[in-house]
């Protein structure tokens, strides 16, 4: 029963963290004859390998749902690339000294970070017809927090709950 209530706990955070998600399209595009994808044999996402495998099992599990197959002769590629960043520190403690009334004061004032900056990542996501030389037709640029010291669980439940997203609005409605 513990461990029950520790994975309702542990979704109930994960989802709670915001997952944004910038979305491009080529608006002469006609989505539906697109059924079959690959991946670039050749791409560098910018994550660790496990986590890139994570992406990928995620990634084609949410296509699969969306009624497109992995095929060796695709109608379109995708292309992943990523990399993180860390948020400028907000947080701070103002500490202050100051006169008044009818005394000429003077005043100092001392910013003190308070906690961590929060890291994120930003995961784009390119879809491209090679086959004829459309080129990209349709991007989703996500960013999330990132945490690298998490279970490898929390980071695919993440990853899916990025995936998920993403491809909510695919494909676009004109």
């Amino acid at each position: 029963m513990n461990i029950l209530r520790f994975l309702v706990l542990l979704l109930c955070v994960v989802s709670c963290a915001p997952i944004y998600v910038n979305y491009d399209f080529e608006k002469d595009t006609n989505f539906s004859k697109y059924k079959t994808y690959n991946y670039y044999s050749d791409m560098q996402t910018g994550l660790s390998e496990l986590d890139t495998k994570r992406l990928l099992d995620a990634l084609d599990l949410q296509m699969k749902a969306h009624g497109f197959s992995l095929s060796e002769t695709p109608d379109f590629f995708i292309d992943i690339k990523s990399n993180e960043f860390q948020q400028a520190q907000r947080s701070t403690v103002g500490v202050g000294l100051g006169g008044g009334g009818r005394n000429v004061g003077g005043g100092i004032s001392i910013g003190l970070p308070v906690g961590q900056a929060n890291i994120n990542r930003q995961i784009t996501f390119d879809f491209v017809d090679e086959k004829n030389n459309k080129g990209l037709f349709w991007q989703a640029v996500s960013e999330s927090s990132f945490n690298p010291n998490v279970s490898p669980e929390k980071r695919e439940v993440h990853l899916n709950s990025i995936v998920k997203k993403v491809l909510s609005k695919y494909p676009p409605k004109s």
